[in-house]
């Protein structure tokens, strides 16, 4: 439910389900069975890049990329394939660790992409038998699906691939995909060498991707037959985009076609209505180019099949699920995270444009070309998706046509995710969130806030460390990144914030003409916080600081109140009542009651280097510790800029 109060300008929500869906279906409504079938181009006739033998096609696609690729796929002429292990896979059941098996796979799979690319760039047949090699390891492979993936889709819950079980997972789509594209370009040069090797590789794709597809609903991802309360995400648009792209490539019997496109219609329906209408990525920027970026190359390639028949391009939701990444970005290569995404990014210039002019939205063919131009010294990166190296470049020219601009607003509020972003004329981006504990990658962090001066962090979201077993199992929250003690968070009663749907935010309102951002903690900590009220207020100034303010009331007294926040700069807190912290000329002052709590420090070492990478050595943890305790009262922290 939602007021707006229009004397105060005042949003409030009231959202009494943290699953809420819309059953909208609109791809199904865009085409049934019948519709869908009349209007799929035959064949592989929906193909908008040259045929293999089109060497002057492939000049004017491939342009300045040509040489560059050519040469990439020549350091793999003697590339040495890599033998994955039975006990490369059996490794993450013993240690957690996922990279043993996946580092071999990614080599092969990069190597195989590189001699494709820069076989259709020169076209000599120079490449051919190194592909072919190539086809023949992930042919003789058991499964193609990731060893992490396996233990939780496979009957038997191990990590060693079963081969009486395909199972479809990120890679094993990816992979579908990739030579699903091979056998398209290369069936006719590989049947000069051998007929059975393309025959294998038919054989392969529709025993890995199409069948299992078409016989099974199991697959989590599918979201074919959702529970209440069931979750829907990134793996949803892109394990179906795979499986599109293979059915369009791979499936020649109308019928069949068909229905496996229509059925992938129906799950990524799923995927679309699990999201909010303001079009928020719950899992955050650095997920979007496999959630909503996936879904837009889903769309892509299905309005290609279809000659634009079956499009939902014009769809408000589709248009706000794409502006999202343009919103989000900082500055100088930040943007905003939540829950396991990174604090560095700002995602794929051209994906962006191609998205933007999709759905006609100049702000996102802007900030694609924002982007494009910040990432022109980076090279085409292929990976396992063909079809986005290919669409790269078959957009450069229109992208480069277009002028670059970051987005200009004062304020973005997302009302049903709950994510706010403000901007103020000292240099300040703060950004904030509500929502629930149990979102997509979810961490235990409603409420907090990050704080960036002159796009330059200086309140902090850690992000999330490399992935391991332990990420995704029932220890997920022992580790520190997940926890609130280390998001910018109050620890009530010394107790923290703790995951499932029903820890969510209550009494969110966002006044864009004050700038204040208000919310109630209290439901997201469990019983024992003993907490009834704990209403925090973020107000940024229009030119100034940023105040927090919070009014809570206890239903008993069992440890002093703690107040955390993660900060980026090494602060100094020598003057009581005042923490300092030193960012790119300027000073940030935090002011707070000395007499009412407590300074300390931790140093938060950071030897994972997926936050290295980000951050350096370390993050630094301030907690304000209350000296006395009582059932109600108020904290205020100020926080100025000095020059």
């Amino acid at each position: 439910m939602r007021k707006i109060i229009s004397s105060l300008v005042v949003l409030l929500i009231l959202i009494n389900t943290a699953y809420a869906k819309e059953k909208r279906d609109l791809l199904q409504k865009a085409a049934n069975l019948a519709t869908l079938k009349a209007a799929l181009i035959p064949g592989q006739e929906w193909v908008p890049y040259p045929a293999y033998s089109d060497r002057t096609g492939w000049e004017k696609l491939a342009g300045s990329y040509r040489v560059e690729q050519i040469a990439k796929g020549a350091q793999y002429l003697d590339f040495e394939w890599r033998l994955i292990k039975a006990t490369d896979y059996l490794e993450f059941e013993k240690s957690g660790s996922r990279t043993i098996m996946e580092s071999p796979y990614s080599a092969n799979s990069s190597a195989l992409s590189s001699l494709v690319m820069a076989e259709l760039c020169e076209g000599k047949g120079r490449f051919i038998n190194q592909i072919i090699n190539g086809v023949w390891v992930f042919s003789e492979m058991t499964s193609w699906a990731a060893s992490a993936h396996l233990i939780s889709a496979q009957h038997n819950k191990r990590a060693l691939p079963d081969f009486q079980e395909h199972v479809i997972d990120l890679a094993a789509g990816d992979m579908g995909s990739l030579l699903s594209w091979v056998h398209y370009y290369f069936k006719e040069e590989f049947d000069k060498v051998d007929p059975s090797i393309a025959a294998n590789l038919r054989h392969n794709i529709e025993k890995r991707i199409l069948q299992p597809y078409m016989n099974r609903d199991d697959f989590w991802w599918q979201a074919i037959d959702l529970k209440p309360g069931g979750n829907v995400n990134n793996w949803n648009p892109w394990c179906n985009f795979n499986v599109l792209t293979t059915f369009m490539l791979m499936e020649n019997d109308p019928e069949k076609r068909a229905q496996g496109i229509h059925r992938t219609m129906v799950s990524v329906d799923q995927f679309i209505n699990h999201n909010h209408d303001d079009g928020a990525c719950e899992e955050g920027p650095s997920y979007w180019g496999h959630a909503a970026g996936k879904m837009y190359d889903y769309l892509q390639a299905l309005s290609y099949a279809t000659n634009g028949k079956v499009s939902i391009f014009d769809q408000p939701l589709i248009k706000n699920l794409g502006e999202y990444i343009a919103n989000s970005y900082v500055g100088n290569g930040w943007v905003v995270n939540f829950a396991d995404a990174s604090a560095k990014g700002g995602g794929d210039g051209h994906l962006i444009y191609r998205y933007g002019k999709a759905v006609n939205s100049f702000k996102m063919m802007q900030f694609g070309a924002y982007m494009a131009e910040k990432q022109k010294d980076a090279h085409l990166t292929i990976g396992r998706d063909l079809f986005r190296a290919l669409e790269e470049m078959r957009y450069k020219t229109d992208l480069s046509a277009i002028s670059a601009a970051l987005p200009d607003y004062e304020s973005i509020w997302y009302p049903e995710t709950e994510f706010l972003y403000m901007k103020n004329k000292s240099g300040l981006f703060f950004a904030s969130k509500g929502g629930f504990n149990a979102e997509s990658h979810n961490h235990n962090d409603m409420g907090t806030f990050s704080l960036y001066l002159d796009e330059t962090p200086v309140f902090v979201d850690a992000g999330v460390g490399t992935y391991t077993r332990q990420t995704f199992s029932g220890e997920r929250y022992t580790i520190w990144t997940m926890q609130s003690d280390y998001h910018n968070l109050p620890q009530i009663n010394g107790v923290s914030q703790k995951a499932g749907a029903q820890y969510r935010s209550k009494s969110v309102s966002f006044d864009p003409k004050k700038k204040q951002f208000s919310l109630d903690l209290a439901g997201a900590y469990p019983d024992a916080a003993a907490v009834n009220t704990w209403q925090r207020t973020y107000t940024l100034a229009s030119k100034g600081g940023l105040k927090i303010s919070e009014r809570y009331e206890l239903k008993e007294i069992k440890t002093p109140n703690k107040i955390n926040f993660l900060v980026w700069q090494k602060p100094d807190l020598s003057q009581e009542g005042k923490i300092q912290l030193f960012v790119e000329g300027k000073t940030v002052i935090m002011n707070y009651d000395s007499k009412m709590f407590l300074s300390s420090l931790e140093t938060v070492s950071l030897p994972d280097p997926r936050l290295s990478r980000v951050w350096g050595e370390q993050l630094y943890r301030i907690s304000l510790t209350a000296k006395k305790v009582s059932k109600k009262g108020s904290y205020t922290y100020d926080i100025q800029i000095e020059e």
